[in-house]
């Protein structure tokens, strides 16, 4: 059974088919699957025979029984009022001679279903549907079958589904069905097939599996299965019990003091009361004593390393119960180790918390909120570029971000934009954030940057154009209340000073205090207008790519314009910054904002306030990445090394000392305690491993698709050894180090085509040509 290649129709090939539907008035959350079904004949052997299907909810067909290819959460994650992605598989093996099923099975998933931090429902509609078309030969011909009115629809053991409640099935319920006709949908989006897209990105699967570490009955009956890995997806479970049995598997990330489950940190707070929501993230299984039967929940995903298992009298044992891996299938391509095994640990967590995060759309936590946060790609996608080929499934992402572009231009906070309060305005002040917006031009650059791709800036220019435009507008539009109290005459130089509508700025750094009253109007103007610079600067250099001449000269001169600005208000003359922390200094280094001949000034700053944080960082969310590559090219290189190795908290080792295997939201996720406080699985402090690929490793691109780099490890013998990797659209790349007594040795692999310069510890340079090198030096 294979998929169809990308170049079908999808309008073509359900012209005939009709959207159809079931009514319900049931709540979300408690909503049931619905299967719909058809029935017909085939005549011998069909000689081909493909379905092409896709859903407003999720979606599985089977055919006679057998399900339908090895994709997950089909149709996808997008914004389905401008872009649903349509499916097609090939079924020739599964039709048989005489009478047929073709039964498709929906759920709410992210159509309407809950979704975001505050849970919201029916973000995109209020009825699930379904279309599709199965186009055989066989010994009578060509035949067709498509949704029409003749169909039925039931709920069967699916009696609950939600992608962030859970699923329920209920075995008995097997031949049970009470099938009825199917309602003709009226939704009007339904009327709208130019929506209809082949996606180009890789799909959902079950991508790796994890066994019990540890099986732990607690006095009250109740079962921890510990899987060693913190994951996005859900349990695979054979050991049901006898006919009538109720199971209840609860999903968490970490164990309180009695070695229960604990999901309390993961309960989002809400209102101006800050209520807590549920946590979700709990299924159910009914057993029908029948041998072979296995649950295992398709319409719904968790973010777990425990499941709490209640309600199974026997004893579980390691064969079954798994833990699978639900997430896009990228192809990987990048990779590091070297000598020290908490530095290869750090990177095995960043890399586990990305691939937990990358499950259709690129989310910021597989279990609280699972949406498409602009701040959280914006910083890793150089990182993820680096680890997989995500070209296409970012261009995918993308492709929502631009769907859901304000008219204003502002960029929504997540994409695809749900969870909203369908009451409310969808184009609420908490949308266009510095940093966060950003994303829409800073990911279509770092797919330009790492593969080469042109084609990502062409079909992201109009999104990056327009939100560039809205940030100049917002800087000369309007003042922060706290600088026309400072300066109630504005000066020329602040029309391009951004600081206004809603801002999270360096978001998490460790010593901000959370004030519900004051987060997303505080001045962070030094963080908003650093960005607004640095994505004038983007467009720039994306319209020269682009032979845009014209935009080309105009964002060059605005993201000059705004650089002096932001030199005018917030840099005194001597380089420092009138926002002193580590954040405000790396980002204005990384960016280019302070003038060359004051950068080492300001990066002894920078050093100087780590030395004096106890050689501890203070970066939040927005710098943290850039923190360690910064004071490397400004000569504190062992000052790095240290921020990186250090087991005081914050820092990265801390979280390895508590036994985490994926990065924290919080620096603090398990506090001195062992007790979680936030997201044990948010990949953006994960960013830091770039530091390890580029300057431990030494391997970085200096021209887009790497055609050119430059190789310059910066060396640290207690590591002994290191090396990353990288299947380049050239080939793959190879850059390590190892220490050889006093004589350290740099060993290289280029690909033909590849432009690269080789600098040693001791400066010199070597231009190489394609192949296998190695040089040495005095360390």
């Amino acid at each position: 059974m294979s998929q169809a290649s990308s170049s079908f129709s999808p309008a073509d090939q359900l012209a005939e088919a009709r959207w159809i539907t079931v009514s319900d008035d049931l709540p979300a959350g408690v909503r049931p699957a619905y299967d719909f079904r058809t029935v017909f004949d085939v005549t011998g052997a069909a000689s081909e025979a493909w379905i092409t299907v896709t859903a407003h909810g999720i979606y599985e067909v089977f055919v006679n029984g057998e399900r339908v290819g090895d994709e997950e959460l089909t149709p996808g994650f997008t914004s389905y009022a401008r872009t649903l992605y349509v499916q097609q598989y090939d079924v020739a093996d599964l039709l048989r001679d005489g009478g047929n099923e073709l039964r498709i099975r929906v759920s709410d998933g992210w159509y309407r279903g809950r979704c975001g931090y505050s849970r919201f429902a029916d973000s995109f509609g209020t009825q699930i549907a379904v279309i599709a078309s199965l186009a055989f030969v066989d010994g009578s011909g060509s035949r067709s079958v498509v949704t029409d009115g003749s169909w039925q629809v039931a709920v069967g053991e699916v009696t609950r589904a939600d992608l962030m409640d859970g699923q329920t099935t209920d075995f008995t319920r097997i031949g049970a069905e009470r099938w009825e006709p199917v309602g003709i949908s009226t939704d009007p989006l339904t009327r709208d097939r130019s929506r209809f897209r082949v996606s180009s990105a890789p799909p959902v699967r079950r991508c790796e599996r994890y066994e019990p570490v540890s099986i732990t009955r607690l006095p009250g009956g109740r079962q921890i299965v510990d899987f060693g890995q913190n994951i996005s997806g859900w349990v695979r479970l054979s050991r049901l019990g006898p006919w009538g049995t109720r199971l209840t598997i609860t999903h968490g990330e970490a164990l309180d003091d009695s070695g229960d489950l604990t999901t309390d940190h993961l309960r989002a707070l809400v209102g101006p009361e800050m209520t807590p929501l549920n946590a979700g993230q709990v299924d159910h299984v009914i057993s029908r004593g029948a041998p072979g039967d296995m649950f295992e929940p398709r319409h719904t995903t968790h973010g777990f390393r425990y499941a709490a298992v209640d309600g199974l009298d026997e004893d579980l044992r390691s064969g079954d119960i798994t833990a699978i891996q639900v997430r896009t299938d990228l192809n990987h391509i990048g990779d590091f180790e070297c000598g020290d095994e908490e530095v290869n640990a750090l990177h095995r967590i960043a890399v586990a918390s990305w691939r937990a995060n990358s499950c259709a759309v690129p989310t910021d936590c597989p279990q609280r909120e699972r949406s498409g946060y602009t701040g959280d790609i914006q910083i890793f996608a150089h990182t993820a570029a680096f680890l997989d080929d995500v070209d296409m499934f970012l261009r995918s992402w993308l492709t929502s971000l631009a769907d859901d572009q304000l008219s204003d231009g502002r960029v929504t906070n997540v994409a695809p934009n749900c969870g909203n309060d369908p009451n409310g305005d969808p184009e609420d002040v908490i949308h266009g954030a510095g940093g966060w917006g950003d994303a829409a031009t800073v990911v279509p650059w770092e797919l330009y940057r790492a593969y080469g791709d042109v084609d990502a800036l062409r079909e992201c220019y109009p999104m990056m154009k327009r939100w560039v435009e809205f940030q100049e507008r917002a800087a000369a539009g309007a003042r922060h209340p706290e600088r026309i109290a400072a300066r109630p005459v504005p000066a020329p130089h602040e029309r391009y000073i951004w600081d206004t509508g809603w801002q999270w700025g360096e978001w998490l750094e460790p010593d901000m205090v959370f004030d519900p009253a004051v987060v997303g109007f505080w001045e962070q103007g030094i963080v908003a207008t650093a960005y607004f610079a640095r994505s004038a600067g983007i467009l720039a250099r994306s319209a020269h790519v682009l032979g845009m001449a014209d935009d080309e000269r105009r964002f060059s001169t605005l993201a000059e314009h705004v650089r002096q600005a932001w030199r005018a208000e917030f840099m005194h003359d001597d380089g420092t910054l009138t926002r002193d922390t580590q954040a405000s200094y790396v980002r204005a280094l990384r960016f280019g904002l302070i003038p060359e001949d004051l950068r080492p000034a300001a990066a002894a700053r920078l050093a100087r306030l780590v030395e004096d944080n106890d050689g501890r960082l203070a970066t939040g969310f927005l710098s943290t990445g850039m923190l360690l590559p910064t004071l490397v090219d400004y000569g504190y290189v062992d000052l790095a090394y240290r921020l990186l190795l250090g087991h005081g908290e914050p820092g990265w080792m801390v979280m390895l000392d508590r036994g985490a295997t994926t990065v924290w939201e919080n620096w603090h996720g398990l506090n001195e305690h062992g007790h979680p406080t936030d997201s044990l699985n948010h990949y953006s402090k994960g960013a830091v491993i770039t530091f390890l690929h580029e300057y431990v490793a030494g391997l970085k691109a200096t021209t887009p698709g790497y055609r050119s780099l430059t190789i310059r490890p910066y060396v640290y013998p207690p590591f002994g050894h290191a090396k990353a990797t990288l299947d380049s659209p050239h080939g793959r790349l190879e850059s390590g180090w190892r220490i050889d007594g006093d004589t350290v040795i740099i060993e290289v692999r280029i690909p033909e085509g590849i432009d690269a310069t080789v600098i040693l510890p001791n400066g010199e340079e070597h231009r190489t040509e394609a192949g296998s090198h190695a040089w040495s030096c005095a360390l």
